[in-house]
């Protein structure tokens, strides 16, 4: 395997993982009960939350869990297009890498929410997919304002 290949392939390998990561908690493990069971006891014992306020705080860590997962998929796709396609300098931002990274977050997200909607423990909503797509071009857009702050040259460097 030549060192391009190799390169590609630990590009996509995170990605990958993260996509692992989003099917598993796409089954019955990620469901709100599940998670409240699980987390519940550990907030009531640490702050005192009472088993009512907690609700209200599943629903926004799941929300919150949302955006942080498939910001985190759009970034890590862009990455691995990024360097699987040629084109402008690795430190640039490009549009077909971000392009691509969005719609396959987005059809993930519109999959994810299917996939739930199957299940009796789910519940697979468009309003998450939209969330999630929202999340992502959040992502992107903060990616474009990083990397076209990071290449503007310095006032010192100027001539």
């Amino acid at each position: 395997m030549s060192t391009s290949n190799k390169r590609v392939w630990k590009a996509w390998l995170p990605a990958f993982i993260w996509l692992g990561i989003i099917v598993l908690e796409s089954t019955n493990l990620g469901s709100s009960e599940h998670t409240f069971s699980l987390l519940y006891p550990f907030f009531h014992y640490l702050f005192g939350v009472t088993h009512a306020s907690y609700v209200t705080w599943n629903h926004a860590m799941r929300k919150a869990g949302h955006c942080i997962g498939y910001s985190v998929l759009t970034l890590l796709l862009y990455r691995a297009w990024r360097a699987t396609l040629s084109g402008a300098s690795l430190a640039q931002w490009a549009m077909p890498w971000a392009t691509i990274s969005f719609l396959m977050t987005a059809f993930v997200a519109s999959l994810d929410e299917w996939h739930q909607s199957y299940l009796p423990s789910r519940t697979g909503r468009w309003q998450d997919a939209v969330l999630d797509s929202c999340a992502a071009l959040t992502a992107q857009i903060i990616l474009w304002a990083i990397l076209r702050h990071r290449r503007q040259p310095t006032p010192a460097t100027q001539t």
